[in-house]
């Protein structure tokens, strides 16, 4: 017996049959992929709460600056600590406060260690102020006492005696020199003799409140005022020509001479030394 299907302008519509999927289910790819994810879930939870891996051990590159003590001190890790839950940045940020620290770096190394790998700074110049010398790095900054350094480690830099009341107050370990005056301390410090056709066996460098920079020979002879630096109006490029006009007015006359006042590149005049009255 035949159906009875509506037709439509005068065609008889098929219907096509119901067809039923089955659920996919959980195939045996997808339980072995399931069950490998527990398994290393439960291995790193068991990894991380494990006594294997707890901090015991501190291992430090060479340093010759910072006391070692300094550096296991400001990482302050407790003995048995997991390394697993060590934040290895924000210890070597704290490494870096140090004064003598430019940069550091703090790997771990399974079973138990720490291992600390750290830039130090690297001195260029001494700063003196009172009875402490200071060493200072490209930068400015005041980093360590010379008296710390290893060996002769500070002997064979320049120094400057900072004599302004306000470094005595302002200036210690861990401080920046203003950029003007480190500026100007680097190119004078860093004349010779030779450089202003000299016969002094070397020089000295002096900052002071009434003066600002002074050269004086040693053995002492003369002194040269180089003055005061700003930003604008009297900066430190005007050491080379004032180096130039030293030279000039040193020239046949320096067993002559007493002080010589810098005023510019240009501008210099010279105080003779007195002769002795019969």
């Amino acid at each position: 017996m035949s159906s009875w299907l509506p037709r439509v302008r005068g065609r008889q519509i098929r219907r096509s049959p119901q067809v039923r999927r089955a659920s996919a289910g959980l195939s045996p790819a997808r339980a072995g992929a399931l069950l490998g994810m527990l398994v290393a879930g439960a291995a790193i939870y068991g990894v991380s709460g494990s006594d294997v891996f707890g901090f015991e051990r501190l291992e430090i590159a060479p340093v010759r600056y910072t006391d070692e003590a300094d550096l296991a001190s400001i990482l302050a890790i407790e003995p048995g600590t997991n390394l697993f839950e060590v934040r290895t940045e924000p210890l070597a940020e704290r490494l870096r406060q140090l004064p003598t620290v430019l940069d550091a770096r703090v790997e771990v190394s399974l079973p138990d260690t720490l291992i600390v790998h750290v830039t130090e700074r690297e001195p260029i110049l001494i700063w003196l102020i009172g009875d402490a010398g200071h060493l200072v790095d490209p930068n400015g900054r005041l980093f360590a006492l010379a008296e710390d350094a290893p060996g002769d480690a500070a002997a064979e830099l320049p120094s400057i005696v900072d004599d302004r009341a306000a470094s005595t107050l302002g200036l210690a370990t861990g401080s920046t020199l203003d950029p003007i005056d480190f500026e100007a301390a680097r190119r004078i410090v860093a004349l010779t003799p030779a450089d202003v056709g000299s016969v002094a066996q070397a020089f000295g460098v002096t900052v002071t409140d009434a003066n600002g920079f002074v050269l004086s020979t040693r053995p002492g002879s003369w002194v040269a005022v180089f003055g005061f630096y700003t930003p604008t109006l009297r900066t430190p490029e005007l050491v080379p020509g004032q180096v130039r006009l030293l030279r000039s007015l040193l020239a046949e006359r320096e067993a002559e001479i007493a002080r010589i006042i810098l005023a510019s590149d240009e501008d210099g005049t010279y105080i003779p030394i007195p002769t002795p009255k019969p």
